[in-house]
């Protein structure tokens, strides 16, 4: 950390040997104390752990979000978040908030004037030969003032300059929002239609296991199998009838929580592109370096950096004296008439100077707080760089493995299909017990299930990569990517 003085100090905290010299130095040249911000060197990983092939400049993250999410449906409850969502609109009033305190910041740099009017009437004790005893007066008086603080140390630039690093942290928090909000329609989404598939599914089930059910009572009614049959196809086709209840819930409350990620009051969702439909993109994601330009947390941390260093320069400027201009201009009167005329008129131009001698430690652990602060924010910085690396490099595992998981299950589903068809002509044609047509529709149903839920979590992986790389800030135009 670098500190700009007008004049050398051995130490910061040092009291300058000739403090009227180092003044005229400073009032002439304008200049600042306190650190000069640069960014901390963070060595990053040439690529993130599970890159397939080399990195490249191209990017998912590159894409606006309707080209990795090419349901139209999915669009159009993503541009209704995007307009209606409250957490968004919070975040909008914050940035007006921090805009309007860096104005606050600001206005130290101007003279600060102001007026003031008085009227009174008084009675007194005039101790004079020619008057003694009380006197009932009247007083008026006007007055216009003005102040000026110079800010030779830079403490209102420093302030200034804190203010606005919020305002960009706001900023960033906004961007962040509008990243999460459309991952969070995506995820929501793709986890409602997950359900409508296994929904799908459990009726089939339902279908069959009622379908075995009927076959088993058939045959026990007719003396050709035993009641233990019926039972367990009766529990079977009950277990079904359970998890259709639980999955018309799950889809009620998912589309309640999608609602809600609108800005809206519970209501039906429409639906697009049915699961087993949905095509996942590629998912190239790019140079490493771009996550510092990207993720909107990196960049807030970053600004809380910044911030952090100008409070430092502000608590540097404290230990040194404020330097002002002040100036005063009115009337004062006995009679109201009276105070505009020039021979009742009043004023007074001056400079001051004021600063601390002893605080009692004060001062200085102020400082001291402050850098640790700024130490605080550096360790906040590379923490949040580190989580980023962390996070893409679990979307990349999560989109590698699934492949290779939704391709084994696939395998298995269609085994598992021709075994349950087999199972059911044999026990037909009396060549097998209902154990093994049950055993086998028991496996096919919870395993076509999960090819569902494997389905689900690939396109989560692509929408939690996206999010992860930052996706959807365009680099160039440096602008959020906005609807067609």
């Amino acid at each position: 950390m670098g500190y700009a003085v007008c004049t050398h100090f051995s130490k910061i905290l040092m009291v300058p040997r000739s403090l009227a010299a180092l003044l005229a130095v400073c009032a002439i040249a304008g200049c600042a104390v306190g650190p000069v911000y640069k960014r901390p060197d963070v060595q990053l990983a040439a690529h993130f752990r599970s890159q397939v092939g080399p990195s490249e400049a191209t990017s998912i993250a590159d894409l606006p979000w309707w080209g990795v999410f090419n349901d139209k449906t999915l669009q159009s409850l993503i541009v209704e978040a995007l307009t209606n969502n409250y957490d968004l609109r919070v975040t909008v009033t914050r940035i007006e908030q921090a805009r309007a305190l860096v104005g606050v910041a600001q206005a130290d740099f101007y003279p600060q004037i102001g007026y003031q009017g008085i009227a009174g009437r008084e009675k007194a004790f005039v101790p004079l030969e020619s008057s003694a005893g009380n006197v009932t007066f009247n007083a008026f008086g006007n007055l216009l003032s003005a102040a000026w603080e110079l800010d030779v140390w830079g403490r209102i630039r420093h302030t200034t300059e804190a203010a606005r690093a919020s305002l960009y942290s706001q900023e960033y928090v906004r961007r962040g929002v509008m990243l999460t909000l459309v991952s969070s329609v995506a995820e929501s989404y793709f986890s409602l239609i997950e359900f409508d598939r296994e929904l799908m599914i459990a009726k089939e089930s339902s279908d069959a296991y009622r379908q075995t059910l009927n076959l088993f009572t058939s045959r026990f009614r007719a003396g050709r199998d035993s009641k233990l049959g019926v039972v367990r196809a009766q529990a079977a086709y009950d277990s079904s009838s359970a998890s259709i209840a639980n999955l018309n819930r799950a889809i009620g409350q998912q589309e309640n929580a999608l609602s809600v990620l609108l800005g809206g009051f519970p209501q039906p969702i429409d639906r697009g592109i049915a699961l087993t439909a949905q095509v996942t993109p590629q998912t190239p994601v790019g140079l490493t370096t771009d996550l510092l330009k990207r993720r909107p947390d990196i960049l807030q941390a970053e600004q809380g950096m910044i911030g952090a260093n100008a409070e430092l320069g502000v608590a540097v400027a404290n230990f040194y004296p404020r330097i002002g201009l002040g100036a005063l201009f009115g009337g004062q009167s006995p009679k109201i008439d009276d105070m505009f005329k020039s021979e009742f008129n009043i004023w007074s131009i001056g400079g001051s100077i004021a600063g601390p001698i002893f605080q009692g430690g004060r001062l200085k652990s102020a400082y001291h707080a402050q850098e640790a602060y700024w130490d605080q924010t550096i360790a906040q910085y590379k923490q949040t760089i580190v989580v980023a690396f962390r996070e893409t490099s679990d979307a990349l595992i999560a989109r590698q493995t699934l492949v290779d998981q939704r391709a084994a299950i696939q395998s298995q589903v269609v085994a598992l299909r021709e075994a349950a068809g087999i199972a059911t002509e044999r026990y037909s044609a009396g060549r097998a017990n209902y154990f093994e047509v049950l055993e086998a529709q028991q496996q096919l149903f919870p395993a076509e299930s999960a090819l569902a839920q494997t389905q689900r979590d690939q396109l989560l992986a692509v929408v939690n990569l996206y999010k992860s790389l930052g996706g959807g800030w365009s680099l160039e135009d440096n602008q959020w990517a906005q609807p067609r």
